[in-house]
Protein backbone atom coordinates (compact mmCIF):
# COMPACT_ATOMS: atom_id res chain seq x y z
CA UNK A 1 0.00 0.00 0.00
CA UNK A 2 1.32 3.35 -0.83
CA UNK A 3 1.77 6.22 1.41
CA UNK A 4 -1.06 7.70 -0.63
CA UNK A 5 -3.74 5.26 -0.48
CA UNK A 6 -2.73 5.08 3.58
CA UNK A 7 -2.66 8.82 3.93
CA UNK A 8 -6.49 8.70 1.66
CA UNK A 9 -7.92 6.04 4.09
CA UNK A 10 -6.61 8.30 7.09
CA UNK A 11 -8.19 10.93 5.93
CA UNK A 12 -11.49 9.14 5.62
CA UNK A 13 -11.68 7.56 8.92
CA UNK A 14 -10.77 10.94 10.25
CA UNK A 15 -14.15 12.04 7.95
CA UNK A 16 -16.34 9.36 8.83
CA UNK A 17 -15.66 10.09 12.77
CA UNK A 18 -17.50 13.63 11.69
CA UNK A 19 -20.35 11.36 10.64
CA UNK A 20 -20.40 8.39 13.40
CA UNK A 21 -19.85 11.43 16.17
CA UNK A 22 -22.76 13.67 14.76
CA UNK A 23 -24.80 10.80 14.47
CA UNK A 24 -24.75 9.60 17.40
CA UNK A 25 -25.34 13.62 18.48
CA UNK A 26 -28.68 13.21 16.89
CA UNK A 27 -29.53 9.90 18.35
CA UNK A 28 -28.77 11.23 22.00
CA UNK A 29 -30.90 14.55 20.96
CA UNK A 30 -34.17 12.16 19.37
CA UNK A 31 -33.64 10.27 22.52
CA UNK A 32 -33.98 13.55 24.64
CA UNK A 33 -36.95 14.36 22.70
CA UNK A 34 -38.56 11.51 23.40
CA UNK A 35 -38.05 11.27 27.41
CA UNK A 36 -39.53 15.00 27.25
CA UNK A 37 -42.59 13.88 25.63
CA UNK A 38 -43.27 11.28 28.30
CA UNK A 39 -42.22 14.23 30.94
CA UNK A 40 -38.49 12.17 32.19
CA UNK A 41 -36.75 15.35 32.65
CA UNK A 42 -34.07 14.35 34.77
CA UNK A 43 -33.47 11.88 31.76
CA UNK A 44 -33.38 14.36 29.29
CA UNK A 45 -30.79 16.47 30.70
CA UNK A 46 -28.56 13.86 30.73
CA UNK A 47 -29.19 12.54 27.29
CA UNK A 48 -28.61 15.95 25.95
CA UNK A 49 -25.26 16.53 27.72
CA UNK A 50 -24.74 12.98 26.10
CA UNK A 51 -25.93 14.55 22.81
CA UNK A 52 -23.48 17.85 23.25
CA UNK A 53 -20.29 15.76 24.34
CA UNK A 54 -20.82 14.51 20.77
CA UNK A 55 -21.40 17.23 18.94
CA UNK A 56 -17.81 18.60 20.77
CA UNK A 57 -15.90 15.65 19.40
CA UNK A 58 -17.18 16.03 16.28
CA UNK A 59 -16.48 19.86 16.13
CA UNK A 60 -13.29 19.10 17.76
CA UNK A 61 -12.79 16.81 14.63
CA UNK A 62 -13.79 19.58 12.13
CA UNK A 63 -11.98 22.33 13.80
CA UNK A 64 -9.03 20.56 13.56
CA UNK A 65 -9.10 19.68 9.60
CA UNK A 66 -9.47 23.47 9.39
CA UNK A 67 -6.85 24.09 11.46
CA UNK A 68 -4.73 21.72 9.10
CA UNK A 69 -6.02 24.28 5.72
CA UNK A 70 -4.69 26.98 7.44
CA UNK A 71 -1.36 25.51 8.14
CA UNK A 72 -0.77 24.79 4.56
CA UNK A 73 -1.93 21.37 4.38
CA UNK A 74 -4.18 20.58 1.27
CA UNK A 75 -7.45 19.34 2.76
CA UNK A 76 -9.41 17.43 -0.05
CA UNK A 77 -12.76 17.84 -0.83
CA UNK A 78 -14.29 14.75 -1.79
CA UNK A 79 -17.82 13.96 -1.78
CA UNK A 80 -17.85 12.04 1.76
CA UNK A 81 -16.09 15.41 3.55
CA UNK A 82 -19.49 17.21 1.95
CA UNK A 83 -21.96 14.74 3.53
CA UNK A 84 -19.86 14.81 6.93
CA UNK A 85 -19.74 18.61 6.78
CA UNK A 86 -23.53 18.26 6.05
CA UNK A 87 -24.11 16.11 8.46
CA UNK A 88 -22.65 17.90 11.56
CA UNK A 89 -24.76 21.15 10.54
CA UNK A 90 -27.82 18.82 10.07
CA UNK A 91 -27.58 17.70 13.40
CA UNK A 92 -26.53 21.43 14.75
CA UNK A 93 -29.80 22.56 13.68
CA UNK A 94 -31.71 19.99 14.46
CA UNK A 95 -30.18 19.76 18.44
CA UNK A 96 -31.58 23.66 18.88
CA UNK A 97 -35.23 22.64 17.42
CA UNK A 98 -35.37 20.21 19.80
CA UNK A 99 -34.16 21.85 22.52
CA UNK A 100 -37.19 24.35 21.97
CA UNK A 101 -39.32 21.82 21.68
CA UNK A 102 -38.30 20.23 24.90
CA UNK A 103 -38.96 23.48 26.69
CA UNK A 104 -41.85 23.54 25.35
CA UNK A 105 -42.80 19.94 26.36
CA UNK A 106 -41.62 20.96 29.43
CA UNK A 107 -44.43 23.55 29.58
CA UNK A 108 -46.87 21.48 28.87
CA UNK A 109 -45.92 18.92 31.06
CA UNK A 110 -46.15 21.89 33.72
CA UNK A 111 -49.88 23.10 32.85
CA UNK A 112 -50.98 19.35 32.82
CA UNK A 113 -49.30 18.88 36.27
CA UNK A 114 -51.18 22.31 36.91
CA UNK A 115 -54.59 21.17 35.97
CA UNK A 116 -54.59 17.97 37.46
CA UNK A 117 -54.00 19.24 40.66
CA UNK A 118 -57.05 21.79 40.68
Amino acid sequence: MSNTQEMNEDFEKVIISIVSYSGEAKGYAYEALSLSEEGRFDEVEAMMEQCNVSVRKAHAVQTDLIRQEICGEKIVVSMIMVHAQDHLMTTLSERELIRKMIEQNRRLHRLEQALLNK
